[in-house]
């Protein structure tokens, strides 16, 4: 079941759901929006010849403050990071989606779509320009929702390799066991 808006407010009241900093207008009918953080990551095309899933990729870092406004180039990827810092429990999934308003501007906001329960840290949000023409953001503005939605029962708690990550993380699947 997908909570409303009042759910979501009553939760993060009773500190169910723990969402920090978060502001009145952010509760959605059936969402929360979340903001555009100030720390981001894009692949040093200088130090990173290729991508694989074997090694990590070298990273140049951007920090920002609120307010001020990042630019992305046409066609490129960043990843970025939400100013909310988010704990779920174990019974409360929540899904990643861009706002209808942003992927207007032909801006693709992605993260693996899914917040496990448990999962504890700033939300890594993926972006990527589709324009020919750069698009620019401000910090501190909406870029994304969570949609909330309860388990069936308790779930196991997320335990992986983001669990309390902080600002903008790079992937780690070079960590993954393959069985």
């Amino acid at each position: 079941m997908i909570l409303s808006g009042k759910s979501i407010k009553r939760k993060i009241q009773s500190k169910e759901i723990l969402i920090y900093p978060v502001e009145p207008f952010q509760f959605q009918p059936a969402s929360l929006d979340l903001r555009l953080g100030g720390h981001f990551l894009l692949i040093d095309e200088y130090k990173c010849t290729q991508l694989s899933t074997e090694t990590s990729a070298k990273y140049r870092e951007i920090v920002m403050d609120d307010g001020q406004s990042i630019h992305i180039p046409p066609l490129s990827f960043l990843l970025a990071t939400t100013k909310e810092r988010i704990k779920l429990p174990g019974n409360i999934t929540a899904f990643v989606e861009g706002r209808s308003s942003v992927g207007r501007l032909g801006l693709f906001i992605q993260n693996a779509g899914w917040v496990d329960p448990g999962f504890e840290g700033n939300i890594t949000l993926e972006l990527f320009n589709a324009n020919r023409i750069p698009v620019q953001l401000t910090i501190g503005r909406r870029i994304c929702q969570l949609v909330f939605s309860e388990v069936d029962q308790q779930a196991e708690l997320y335990n992986g390799k983001y669990l309390g990550q902080k600002n903008a993380t790079s992937s780690k699947i070079y960590r993954d066991l393959e069985c």
